[in-house]
């Protein structure tokens, strides 16, 4: 008779992290949706060989308050929804909180943030789901993430990727139609160091 186990934690976080994150592609929408939601006004995108060795997402939207950071990395922590009721008038690109914890559980993070409100912003680094370190540093108000070795703890999933060009290409058609659905948003997206697009963020689809 089979031996049925209950997966650690760490394990079961893992697999569920497939669900979330499943090539570079999943990584960039993700942190996208939020600098919309945050209400960027600006967003930069720069990736190398993929978004496999890094992904860099940056905006000047309202931030992450210090005190909140670290829970933004707990499987479930939102700032979308506070209870049930609040499923019936979601008005955000994501809510389920879970993207965060699945990227973070894959890859090695450092986020840095600063709010309006504060004189200091955090730089915030997680690297497989641990914790690495908390430091205060200097920063312009919003939110960068730097997302690094994508997979690095489980080569198993690096056997699905296509290779880089095809990747990068994912990750083009996922921003070109961001871009086209929120002309108000100045977008730059760079790959292996050379510009790739650009758009004015004047609201005008045409300068999309």
């Amino acid at each position: 008779m089979a031996v049925i186990n209950v997966l650690d934690k760490f394990t079961a976080e893992l697999i569920a992290a497939g669900e979330v994150v499943e090539k570079p592609a999943s990584v960039v929408k993700e942190l996208v949706e939020n600098s919309i939601d945050a209400g960027a006004k600006n967003i930069i995108i720069d990736i190398e060989n993929g978004g496999i060795r890094k992904i860099l997402v940056q905006d000047d939207g309202c931030g992450i308050d210090s005190e909140y950071v670290a829970t933004a990395f707990i499987r479930h922590a939102t700032s979308k929804i506070s209870d049930k009721e609040d499923l019936n008038s979601i008005h955000s690109l994501g809510f389920r909180g879970e993207a965060l914890a699945s990227i973070a559980s894959v890859s090695r993070v450092t986020l840095t943030t600063k709010t309006e409100d504060q004189d200091f912003a955090i730089e915030y680094k997680i690297e497989g789901g641990e914790e690495i370190s908390t430091e205060v540093v200097p920063f312009v108000n919003g939110t960068r993430f730097i997302i690094r070795d994508l997979f690095y703890n489980t080569p198993a999933r690096m056997k699905f990727l296509k290779k880089d060009a095809t990747e990068a290409g994912y990750i083009s058609e996922i921003l070109t139609n961001l871009a086209l659905a929120n002309p108000h948003i100045a977008f730059t997206f760079k790959k292996d160091g050379k510009l790739v697009f650009t758009t004015a963020g004047d609201g005008n689809l045409k300068n999309t």
